[in-house]
């Protein structure tokens, strides 16, 4: 008789096996996932995990414009206070289909905690929201543009 996977010995049947929700709570953790899913003929489940308010950067000077056309090899950029980062490897969308408007444009006026992009990663869409309030100066990426971890998205001031 093949056992379920949400069965363990000594456990009622339909019982949910909690080392399994604990073992894909630490996968997301360690992988930093927003969620994860695994399923199993009719058995499946989700862990989802809330990620608390946006850290603040640390203010820094930023470089006038004239040193971004300079070689990759020079020093690197410091970063405003108001730098959105990735906090993940994925796909960035600045709008929520394609048909829809961005959630913001150069200009646009934010609060701390409006959407202001997705990064989608393993077919999850992760809301990035304004870390301050203030005016978006600058938008670091295009529309479907793959992200890695912590690449700068969008400067607010």
């Amino acid at each position: 008789m093949k056992e379920r996977p949400d069965t363990d010995k000594g456990q009622a049947p339909g019982a949910v096996d909690t080392r399994l929700v604990e073992k894909l709570g630490e996968i997301a953790t360690r992988l930093n996932l927003s969620e994860i899913e695994i399923q199993n003929g009719d058995f499946a489940i989700r862990v989802a995990r809330n990620f608390g308010p946006p850290v603040a950067v640390q203010p820094a000077v930023q470089q006038p414009a004239a040193a971004a056309a300079e070689p990759a090899a020079s020093a690197p950029k410091p970063e405003s206070a108001g730098t959105v980062k990735s906090p993940m490897v994925g796909t960035a969308y600045r709008r929520a289909s394609p048909q829809a408007a961005p959630f913001v444009e150069l200009g646009t006026n934010v609060k701390a905690g409006d959407k202001i992009l997705l990064v989608e990663a393993m077919k999850t869409f992760n809301e990035i929201i304004a870390p301050c309030a203030g005016t978006v100066i600058s938008i670091l990426v295009e529309d479907g543009q793959p992200v890695e971890y912590g690449q700068p998205l969008m400067v607010i001031e």
